[in-house]
């Protein structure tokens, strides 16, 4: 069993050593430059996406996550985030028509750069990772349909929440103090 873990840690690794670091910072900037944030996104993808915005708000941001009541109005200025791992769904491409329309900008996080969520998108975020896109055929993951894209999401969320930590001042303390005392 060990050798399945070593394997899927493999090809969690092989993500990373593909993906553009200049398209991570990129988003970054997206992020710290945002009045504010909301988050999208469907199925598995989406749970990486809550932990996501969780993340952004003990950093004091203004995030939440679309589909909750307290999601407030987007606007110019504002940054509307979707994952669409496989390249699109029906409701990421929707959300960014609103999102858009409302003068947002759209921040796609994607493994298909040819994807119609991708095309649509202000700044695109590739994670080169085995979704239910492309799940079939030789050279697969050891973790089955999109698990790798989505394990890959959180390692990259969490990173990313560790730039903007760095980048925007917050201390540990500080995020400490942007946690529920409601468990």
């Amino acid at each position: 069993m060990a050798d399945f873990y070593h394997r899927a840690l493999a090809d969690l690794g092989a993500v990373f050593d593909r993906l553009d670091p200049d398209a991570v910072a990129g988003a970054v900037d997206e992020i710290a430059a945002a009045g504010r944030v909301a988050l999208y996104g469907v199925g598995r993808e989406g749970l990486q996406i809550k932990g996501f915005a969780m993340r952004l708000f003990h950093l004091g941001l203004g995030a939440a996550v679309v589909g909750d009541m307290t999601a407030p109005p987007l606007g110019p200025g504002d940054l509307l985030i979707v994952s669409a791992g496989p390249g699109s769904f029906s409701t990421v491409l929707a959300l960014m028509g609103v999102a858009r329309e409302a003068g947002a900008r759209c921040l796609v996080v994607t493994a298909q750069a040819g994807g119609a969520a991708a095309l649509a998108a202000d700044r695109v975020l590739i994670v080169p990772a085995q979704t239910m896109a492309d799940d079939s055929g030789p050279g697969l993951s050891v973790l089955p349909m999109g698990s790798l894209y989505e394990g890959a999401l959180y390692l990259l969320f969490e990173a990313m929440i560790a730039q903007l930590q760095a980048r925007l001042g917050i201390s540990a303390e500080a995020m400490r103090g942007n946690h529920t005392n409601l468990e």
